[in-house]
């Protein structure tokens, strides 16, 4: 290929990380566990393989050559179910993401939709859901003369199915739920996650139409109303404030403008949208689905951090007309979940061809994200990408003909397709599209880290750098340092710049204004014809009236919908303890957060040795006649019977130290596990010394099945609650300072300070952070959305 560059480095070099993902990930694995690709350039081979697999026996070489050179510099990467998937022979799904059937309002058709949904998640799949078909809460089911349930109440049914539902690769399914403006529930479905533990496998949108727009701006009433009957009138602005208000507090729900997205589809007159993918880029019909690859704009940057740095253009223009046609290849040798997903993909061939590295290229060509002229670049970019993308398949389509609902009239004649020059439409109009929709921004957090740690596709920088612990064969943690691609450039290169345009360069999320960010989606969304996956992310700091506005500005900007992020006690929080120091047992010289006070309760090391050779570090504590104490009452959601933990201390020179400790519950369930936690924890309770340690090694435990939300703060699982109990106790007794979350080892820097970061259930890092709708460990490379 034309233009490929060769000032990059191989992102294994510039980030570490970049090669556990790949071998986490994306490798392939034979069912004996050994590893059948050999280093990533096999996983391109492979993949190259299987999409050239369609091509004429004679041209198949050559495609598959074209394919893996397209991959091999890490310039376009597919999405992450099609690295996994393509070419390894097992029945699984290519395609990230589907929207299902709607849902019919009555038992059985509800059931029959769950188990679709199951199906779909089973083989990798993300799904989209409206529930907006479902009658109200209270409304008459006639057959039985009772009440319904509401929509709400089902989401809970899909919820529980999703826990149970390991997804290929280990990947939790994902789902997004949708519920209409003037649906009669949509007060109680934009509250549903003001409950921490409730609906946590879903996404959640209102589908916000221009007339409700159009009332809130107004100052008008608000009819709910299901099936033609108007359950409710409310002020707009009311029901406006409601939603805005539980964004600002929860992160959720965001919007989807349903009337646009409908009004500027390419595919308007054979298909009505009512839902999109989780993370909300793809707004598809029902059963409708969408593979997904990004261009690297990164990868793509001449001469990066000079003044004559620039995107190899042709290159570019080359890069996008191959990614497709390898992802219109997919279509053809993808497994589907179900029959009805397969008619759609193959009637319209939709394909979500996207970028990633937006905001690092911009670095390196030293402009910055928020900037006026960095908005411009990134439009023209994406102007340009929309239009190599309409010319290959226009010319796929004159190759293998167009897509089979194909209407060349029709899509000249819708908004989008009617915006490209001349030269385009023309061959349009000779020949057709291949591809009834071409160009998608989605999420790209695993295949970012992949490329070398680049910015996640039009997001910008998320950190320049933080530090995360990588657990080592002996269950050591060694620190390593995770770099930004393009500052790793910069210092690799030695062309690491100070003063303050070299920082607005490396500008990050945290310090872009909520203008800035939406700035750059709009400019992105003009010449996107699906939408847009990003966050606005939001200063914790921000006040409500100034929040407020900012869906309508979006809507305002021309946007298909916005999610934004605001650090919060339910999505953000980290466990920590706030319990102040007693005044009678302060020490002169208060310790660092988080350590033991020092004094009487550090009890020296004495080795002795036995006659049976055993050495002894310490001799057990003595227990005295009475002991004081206290019994905390913890409640674990879902579980019936409240757990009392008790603690009881010895006193040594006016000073207390925990010695023993009991846990009691009704439940059977958990009997045996707690019997033995308390022998052993109160076993090193009586060797004295620090015992604090036993805080953290219970913060570590992970429960496989996900953790709960408890007073607002994510609990990873029991044990790790009754951590939490004994951090209590020992700062409430003087045994410790309260520990500030900001002091925890392996946290990313930028991430904590946001307060964006959570437990990973995977590695235990408190890295978790919200990126673009999904879950992404800083750490470990682990996501979900949700």
């Amino acid at each position: 290929m034309s233009g490929v560059t060769t000032d990059h480095p191989h992102p294994f070099e510039i980030a570490p990380i970049a090669r556990e993902i790949w071998d986490a990930k994306y490798r392939l694995y034979g069912v004996d566990g050994q590893p059948l690709d050999a280093t990533v350039d096999e996983t391109f081979r492979r993949v190259a393989r299987a999409a050239a697999a369609v091509e004429a026996e004679d041209a198949r070489q050559a495609w598959e050559d074209r394919f893996h050179a397209a991959m091999a510099d890490f310039g376009f990467l597919p999405a992450g179910r099609i690295l996994a998937g393509a070419g390894a022979g097992r029945q699984v799904t290519l395609f990230n993401c589907f929207v299902l059937g709607a849902i019919p309002d009555d038992l059985g058709g509800i059931f029959d939709a769950v188990k679709e949904a199951a199906l779909t998640m089973q083989q990798g799949g993300g799904i989209g859901h409206d529930f907006s078909t479902l009658r109200p809460k209270g409304a008459l089911v006639a057959s039985i003369g009772a009440g319904a349930s509401g929509p709400v109440s089902f989401m809970d049914v899909w919820d529980a199915m999703c826990r149970t539902i390991m997804s290929a690769g280990a990947r939790r399914g994902a789902m997004m739920g949708t519920l209409r403006c003037d649906h009669p529930d949509i007060e109680a479905f934009i509250d549903a996650k003001r409950d921490a533990a409730r609906l946590r496998n879903f996404n959640l949108s209102v589908l916000v139409t221009d007339a409700f727009v159009a009332a809130v701006k107004a100052d008008g009433e608000w009819a709910l109303n299901f099936a033609g009957r108007v359950y409710k009138r409310l002020p707009a602005r009311a029901l406006w404030d409601r939603l805005m208000r539980a964004t600002y507090e929860t992160a959720e729900p965001g919007v989807i403008f349903i009337d646009r997205i409908n009004e500027t589809s390419n595919l308007a007159w054979c298909e009505t949208i009512h839902a999109t993918n989780p993370c909300g880029e793809q707004p598809l019909p029902p059963y409708g689905a969408c593979l997904l690859g990004s261009l690297n704009l990164a990868r793509l940057v001449r001469r990066p951090l000079t003044p004559e740095a620039a995107i190899d253009e042709a290159a570019l223009d080359a890069r996008v007309a191959v990614a497709v046609r390898l992802l219109d290849n997919m279509i053809d040798i993808s497994n589907y979940p179900l029959e009805s997903q397969r008619a759609e993909a193959k009637a319209k061939r939709r394909i979500g061809l996207g970028v990633t590295g937006l905001a690092d290229a911009l670095a390196l060509m030293g402009l910055g994200y928020g900037t006026p002229e960095g908005v411009a670049r990134a439009e023209a970019l994406m102007a340009r990408i929309t239009r190599a993308a309409y010319l290959a398949s226009s010319r796929l389509a004159a190759e293998k003909g167009a897509f089979a609902l194909c209407d060349a009239q029709q899509l000249l004649a819708r908004p989008f397709i009617a915006r490209l020059d001349a030269d385009v439409r023309a061959d349009i109009a000779r020949h057709g599209l291949r591809n009834g929709c071409l160009t998608s921004i989605a999420p790209t957090g695993t295949i970012s880290l992949l490329a070398g740690n680049v910015s996640s596709g039009i997001e910008p920088i998320f950190a320049r750098d933080y530090t995360r612990n990588v657990l080592q064969p002996d269950g050591s943690r060694r620190p390593e340092t995770v770099v930004d691609y393009a500052l790793a450039l910069a210092r690799r290169t030695g062309l690491e710049q100070d003063g303050d345009a070299a920082r607005a360069s490396f500008v990050t999320a945290g310090e872009l204004t909520p203008g800035q960010h939406l700035a750059m989606q709009a400019a992105i969304q003009r010449h996107v014809d699906s939408s847009i996956s990003k966050t606005v992310n939001v200063p914790e700091a921000t006040d409500f009236e100034s929040f407020k506005s900012i869906y309508l500005d979006a809507y305002d900007q021309g946007l298909k919908g916005c999610t934004t992020y605001r650090p919060n006690a339910v999505t953000g929080a980290v466990l920590s303890a706030t319990a102040a120091l007693p005044t009678s047992s302060s020490p002169a010289a208060a310790p660092a957060q988080g350590e033991p006070i020092a004094g009487p309760f550090r009890v020296p090391s004495r080795e002795s040795r036995r006659p049976d050779g055993v050495v002894y570090m310490a001799e057990p504590l003595a227990r005295d006649e009475a002991l004081a104490g206290y019994t905390y009452k913890l409640r674990w959601p879902g579980s019936e019977h409240a757990i009392y933990v008790t603690i009881n201390d010895i006193e040594r020179d006016g000073r207390r130290r925990p010695f023993e400790i009991f846990i009691n519950t009704k439940s059977l369930e958990h009997s045996a596990w707690m019997v033995a936690l308390t022998r052993m924890i109160s076993a090193v309770f009586r060797r004295g010394g620090d015992v604090s340690f036993v805080v953290e090694e219970l913060a570590a435990v992970y429960d496989p099945q996900g953790g709960q939300f408890i007073d607002g703060a994510y609990v990873p699982s029991i044990q790790a609650a009754i951590g939490a109990v004994i951090e209590r106790h020992l700062v409430r007794i003087g045994f410790m300072a309260p520990r500030s979350v900001h002091a925890l080892e392996g946290e990313p820097r930028a991430a904590v300070a946001a307060g964006r970061a959570r437990g990973c259930p995977r590695c235990g890092e408190r890295a978790l952070v919200r990126v673009e709708g999904c879950w992404v460990c800083q750490s470990c490379g682990h996501s979900r959305c949700g």
